[in-house]
């Protein structure tokens, strides 16, 4: 008989959340300064959405699937071919393909199927920490009031909603402070509310 060894795998890969989490959090304050009013959308928003909301969330969702991370694989990567599919659907009819551009009503149906979405991803935070249950739960509150906007076309609305959306983006972007200090000074400078 072989005696058999138990050997046991420690996982030494770098946590991919902060990454997702300013992609995220960045973009999200970029575009709703936009909807607040401030600025109309641009190559500034759109580079943003590809990049940094898109691409490098797109990144960090893979990563987390590798740490056997369903929530975080399946938020980051969501989430970053929803920035990508924005900017399809601002850049498409300017494509000479014969693509109709997104009415408000398309729009609003397109923002609140995310919002529904991220309604149960906000249900999953319920098991996390306190930042993460703020971060999904505004989430959820802009994707419905810009559906809300759209579907009205009510502008105040919309810039009430972008007001939410920077809000929602700063906390992300505290969220990936958070863990990168934290985890840096190995003490919790920055609390996340972690559940007791």
């Amino acid at each position: 008989m072989q005696n058999l060894d138990i050997v046991a795998v420690k996982d030494t890969t770098a946590n991919p959340a902060p990454l997702g989490l300013l992609g995220f959090g960045m973009t999200t304050i970029l575009l709703n300064l936009h909807n607040a009013g401030l600025f109309g959308v641009n190559s500034a928003i759109m580079g943003m959405g590809i990049f940094v909301g898109g691409l490098a969330q797109v990144v960090a969702g893979i990563q987390e699937s590798k740490k056997n991370n369903t929530f975080g694989a399946t938020a980051f990567t969501a989430y970053g071919f929803f920035w990508l599919s924005l900017v399809a659907i601002w850049i498409l009819p300017q494509a000479d393909l014969n693509v109709e551009a997104a009415s408000k009503q398309a729009m609003g149906w397109y923002l609140l199927i995310w919002g529904i979405f991220t309604s149960g991803m906000f249900v999953g935070t319920l098991k996390s920490n306190r930042v993460s249950q703020v971060i999904f739960g505004s989430l959820a509150a802009l994707f419905f009031l810009l559906a809300t906007g759209d579907f009205l076309d009510n502008h105040a609305i919309t810039n009430f909603a972008g007001i939410v959306g920077i809000f929602c983006g700063a906390m992300a972007m505290y969220d990936a402070l958070a863990q990168i200090l934290n985890e840096i000074y190995g003490k919790e400078l920055l609390p996340l509310g972690h559940k007791k």
